[in-house]
């Protein structure tokens, strides 16, 4: 277990926000949060769970204990005649996994290729695109209870994924949530056989015909959803980000009728529950927002969704940018916008 103080990180995540951890472990094993728990100073201080840092906005230099998740590893668990099963360490880079399992003949996973992160942190957001959520691969997981110790293994149930949310960013208050909780170490991916594209969304589906693909593979989606992917987001290693700023909002199809006689040309998504999703990239830019900025904070001039770090942006600057969007959106749809990133 190796303890530092006064650790810059601005590498560690994405916006490139310059903050310190007052305290950091750096989590290998399973045997690291162990001697962690067992060590009456160190179990006794709040604690802060970091994976590769995408989903955060850090808002000043963070005083409980940072959790820096390195449990690395890959391997096909088992293959039998309906599908592999595939293990990752947590601290594995999500598209690292992505492409390794194409590169080993387990498709399934293409759809979710280029989201920043580790693979610790996608259930935890729950993370989707393209048609596919992290929810219809995912098989089990192990984690540890940061104050007891207790390894335990979690089925799709127990972690009650939802739209962008799980039991692990659910409040212990309001149930059997897990907020802060437990340390996610290792994660299994069930990929189907025999494997079938999902496709179905314009962008993808465009992308395919104009490959002239009738029945593309694993690896022309895995190509087709990079190459999305590049034309519109930044790259966090080029502009700081956090991807999506904002979850795409539900609404009731009576809801969608009302917005649709105002806005015809809502961009929006029938869900097989009924519900109606729009897209929050296009409200936000209806509202005149794209390529807007407060300080070094800004709204990306090619997709309205992402915010960016246009130098030395603070956390501060970011979330005022989010909180005037939100309150733009709400005055004019009657809509108000979830953040996805965790404020730190």
């Amino acid at each position: 277990m190796l303890v530092e103080k006064n650790v810059p990180l601005q590498d560690c995540n994405t916006f490139h926000i310059v903050a310190k951890a007052h305290t950091l472990v750096r989590v290998g094993s399973e045997g690291d949060l162990l001697a962690l728990i067992g060590d009456p100073e160190l179990a006794a201080l709040p604690k802060f769970v970091l994976g590769g840092g995408s989903n955060i906005v850090l808002t000043g230099d963070v005083k409980p204990l940072v959790l820096k998740v390195e449990v690395m590893g890959k391997q096909l668990l088992r293959e039998n005649a309906k599908g592999w099963v595939v293990e990752a360490g947590a601290g594995e880079s999500w598209h690292g996994l992505v492409a390794w399992t194409l590169d080993q003949g387990y498709p399934g996973l293409e759809n979710l290729a280029m989201i920043p992160g580790t693979v610790g942190a996608a259930p935890v957001q729950n993370i989707g695109a393209y048609g596919v959520e992290l929810q219809d691969r995912f098989e089990s997981l192990d984690a540890v209870d940061l104050q007891t110790g207790r390894r335990m293994t979690l089925d799709a149930a127990q972690c009650r994924f939802g739209y962008r949310d799980s039991v692990f960013k659910q409040s212990p208050d309001d149930g059997p949530g897990l907020r802060d909780r437990v340390l996610i170490t290792r994660v299994r991916f069930f990929l189907p056989k025999p494997w079938k594209p999902v496709l179905g969304y314009a962008e993808l589906d465009r992308r395919m015909a104009q490959s002239g693909l009738d029945k593309p593979c694993a690896r022309s989606i895995f190509d087709g959803v990079c190459a999305i992917r590049s034309a519109k987001l930044p790259d966090p290693a080029v502009l700081g980000n956090a991807g999506s700023f904002f979850k795409n909002p539900t609404v009731t199809l009576e809801q969608c009728a009302d917005i649709i006689q105002r806005e015809p040309r809502i961009v929006h998504y029938r869900m097989a529950d009924g519900a109606v999703k729009l897209a929050a990239g296009w409200l936000i830019e209806a509202c005149g927002w794209k390529g807007k900025s407060v300080g070094n904070a800004a709204v990306y001039e090619r997709q309205a969704l992402v915010l960016v770090n246009r130098g030395q942006a603070t956390g501060g600057e970011v979330m005022t940018l989010a909180r005037a969007i939100q309150t733009s959106v709400y005055e004019r749809f009657g809509i108000l916008l979830e953040p996805e990133p965790v404020v730190v």
